[in-house]
């Protein structure tokens, strides 16, 4: 069977290519017509601008009268001629003595008393470790023969004075606060317990150790050569917890 249509005059047989055609030409002219740049054009008014000429006025220079300076004063002239009048009085003449001295005149000696001077001895206080002390502070109810028993039962009486009056403090147990506490004091010259010094984890537990150590007797103090000195010691206080 024929086709009824020519193909050679159908008019959809080209269609693609006029469409690319025509698009390829719509973006062509939206391209230029995005590129195009315009300018603002403002109306400038050319006005002719006159000038005037403008004269000074001359101001005439007046004379003014002014008085002359006065005359300077005159020179007076000296006399022609000198009259020496003589003296009728006789001016005694005043004689100023000199009150710088030679090396011939002698000062006077001025003696000064010195009284007795009382010299007041002050005793230099003596601080010696509690580990190299000749002879350490004895608790009392210690005795040994050596230093070093002395030292070891000083020890012990330490120990056991602070488990006796050891107390945990309330609010330090209900707060779960614990910790070691270093404590440091001296035995002075008479035996007393001086300077009590803490170092710890909570103020609650260096005040209670240093109630504690405020509790120690009196001792008898330790000597270095014979004489009393003060010896240092440090002892560390455990506050634990326990379940």
């Amino acid at each position: 069977m024929e086709p009824k249509k020519n193909p050679n005059i159908e008019v959809g047989r080209n269609s693609g290519l006029y469409f690319a055609i025509g698009l390829n030409i719509m973006l062509l002219f939206t391209y230029l017509t995005m590129e195009h740049k315009t300018f603002e054009t403002s109306k400038v008014i050319l006005e002719n601008i006159e000038m005037e000429d403008v004269f000074e006025e001359d101001i005439p220079i007046t004379d003014l009268n002014m008085p002359p300076p006065p005359p300077p004063p005159p020179v007076l002239s000296a006399p022609e001629t000198i009259t020496v009048v003589e003296d009728t009085k006789d001016i005694e003449e005043t004689v100023l003595e000199s009150t710088e001295t030679d090396q011939e005149e002698k000062i006077a000696e001025r003696i000064v008393e010195v009284e007795e001077v009382q010299v007041e001895e002050v005793e230099e206080e003596v601080s010696v470790p509690f580990s190299v002390v000749e002879k350490v502070p004895i608790f009392p109810g210690c005795s040994g023969n050596t230093n070093q028993e002395l030292k070891e039962c000083f020890s012990k009486k330490i120990n056991e004075h602070i488990t006796k009056n050891f107390k945990y403090p309330q609010t330090a147990l209900e707060l779960g606060i614990y910790g070691r506490v270093i404590v440091l004091f001296v035995v002075d010259k008479e035996g007393n317990i001086t300077n009590i010094q803490s170092r710890g984890p909570d103020k609650m537990l260096e005040k209670e150790a240093e109630r504690i150590i405020g509790l120690l007797p009196q001792m008898k103090p330790g000597l270095q050569r014979g004489n009393p000195v003060t010896v240092p010691y440090s002892i560390p206080i455990n506050f634990k917890i326990q379940n």
